[in-house]
């Protein structure tokens, strides 16, 4: 693992481009523009794709504060590098979001609001529901985070990237119309720093935080424990 002095930057620019090319995609579905729900999940599932196998080796592509609290929770990551991580992905995202605002029209930006995530209440959706859907939702991308880079018998490296990727992708084509389908607090933060759009701005943190611990804990109480009481090495992400 890098020295988080190389590593935090790479998080920055993961985080940057997914919400640069997420966001983008959402914005740029106003008025059929860009293409539809998935258009924007292959977006943000290809953009994931590609960061996580570009800054593997470099960082561990978490790119995500709810995957670097469910990695942190039984102790792949150590503390002071779990927090220069989120602070970099919450940077990145507001970076993100902000080139969108400076290089695309303000027509689109505002009518897209930026992409951010919003619980639609209009279909029927509660706060609290909309939380326990990006808990959900996360739990499967925090889970196959697990299984394909923290444990070394998955396909750690360039296929681990690929299948996180394709997590993403699949979540968002059920949750995007009823939360956005975050499952990251970066992707929200980035976009609501922006435009101003606070609404339900909690959800996207409880939600995936919650997420993320649980699937942390279950893949480490189910999967993980024994072996690494019985001396197995497991790699560190």
């Amino acid at each position: 693992m890098e020295r988080i002095s190389r590593a935090w930057p790479a998080e920055f620019i993961a985080t940057f481009a997914l919400v640069f090319i997420g966001a983008g995609a959402v914005v740029m579905s106003v008025d059929g523009l860009g293409g539809d729900l998935l258009g924007v999940a292959i977006a943000h599932g290809l953009t994931l794709a590609i960061m996580v196998t570009a800054t593997a080796h470099l960082s561990g592509g978490h790119v995500n504060p709810a995957v670097t609290i469910g990695l942190w929770v039984t102790g792949r990551v150590e503390s002071a590098r779990a927090v220069c991580y989120i602070l970099a992905q919450l940077a990145g995202g507001a970076a993100g979001a902000l080139a969108l605002k400076l290089l695309l029209p303000e027509k689109l930006t505002e009518a897209g609001g930026l992409g951010t995530p919003v619980v639609n209440h209009s279909l029927g959706m509660s706060d609290g529901a909309a939380v326990g859907l990006e808990a959900v939702l996360t739990f499967f991308l925090v889970f196959t985070v697990y299984a394909t880079a923290a444990d070394e018998r998955g396909p750690a490296g360039r296929l681990g990237g690929f299948a996180i990727g394709l997590v993403l992708t699949i979540d968002i084509l059920v949750g995007g119309p009823l939360t956005g389908a975050a499952m990251n607090p970066a992707r929200a933060f980035g976009p609501e720093l922006v435009s101003g759009t606070w609404t339900g701005w909690w959800v996207y943190w409880v939600g995936p935080i919650i997420g993320g611990l649980v699937a942390g804990l279950v893949y480490w109480l189910v999967f993980l424990r024994q072996r690494e009481d019985m001396g197995v090495e497991v790699i560190e992400s």
